[in-house]
């Protein structure tokens, strides 16, 4: 077996594993995914490669788990996102994201630990305000999912509803980047068959997830989320840092 055999297997493994996180935990798995992605695949391949993975991943989910879903949820997230995806696509530059990163770790952070968030975010208007927002960063950072997921958890104390929704919201917020990056040139037919390998291993492992969900409780669901919440806001942190500030350790001199 080569090398390019091996990462393969690896990556479809990593899929697999990913996807059961998520759906355990109810986040993190995609923002592990695109980490590793961002190490193995060339850095234009990495956003559209991770974004219909992660599509693939959510519907699975959706479906599984549909008798949760709060659609009136979705229905105020998802075409205030579908906007957001598109006044982003009007940018499809490479922008400096360590100002972003910083703004959405400090947000998760303050979800994760900070009092509640007032009604009316919560209301129509934060929804659409949020997904207006992740809409947006979806394009340029890739892992907008811990974000929504903790917008969304903050709604909800079920588990099953919070999962669920949460991939249903992702499964159509991931839907039209395969547009935006085809329309800008990325030759997805050069990545079809990984991209559906990790896709069928992602189904598998969320097949998985969601019969291990049903099994805690939702205050161990709560304690995980906010936790691996809080991990993510803290390596977003760090790697804004790294890039902001030159003599911190891990930065290239």
């Amino acid at each position: 077996m080569t090398a390019a055999d091996g990462l393969f297997w690896l990556l479809i493994a990593l899929s697999a594993l990913t996807s059961l996180l998520s759906a355990v935990a109810g986040a993190g798995g995609g923002a592990v995914l695109i980490a590793v992605l961002a190490l193995v695949l060339p850095a234009a391949a990495v956003i559209p490669v991770h974004g219909l993975v992660q599509m693939g991943s959510n519907v699975g989910r959706s479906a599984l788990a549909r008798q949760h879903i709060d659609w009136a949820t979705v229905a105020w997230f998802v075409p205030f996102g579908l906007l957001g995806t598109f006044l982003g696509s009007l940018l499809l530059v490479q922008l400096p994201p360590q100002i972003l990163q910083l703004c959405i770790a400090v947000f998760l952070l303050y979800l994760s630990w900070g009092p509640a968030l007032p009604r009316v975010v919560l209301g129509r208007s934060g929804l659409a305000m949020g997904g207006l927002i992740t809409g947006f960063i979806s394009l340029f950072v890739g892992a907008s999912g811990p974000v929504v997921a903790a917008f969304i958890k903050a709604r909800f104390a079920n588990r099953m509803t919070t999962v669920a929704t949460f991939a249903a919201t992702m499964s159509m917020q991931h839907a039209p980047k395969a547009l935006v990056f085809g329309l800008a040139g990325f030759a997805f037919q050069d990545w079809l068959l990984l991209i559906g390998a990790m896709t069928g291993a992602g189904l598998l492992g969320t097949y998985v997830g969601l019969h291990w969900l049903k099994r805690i409780s939702n205050q161990r669901f709560n304690q995980a989320f906010k936790w691996i919440i809080t991990l993510l806001a803290v390596r977003l942190l760090w790697v804004a840092l790294q890039a902001l500030i030159p003599a911190l350790p891990g930065v290239a001199s």
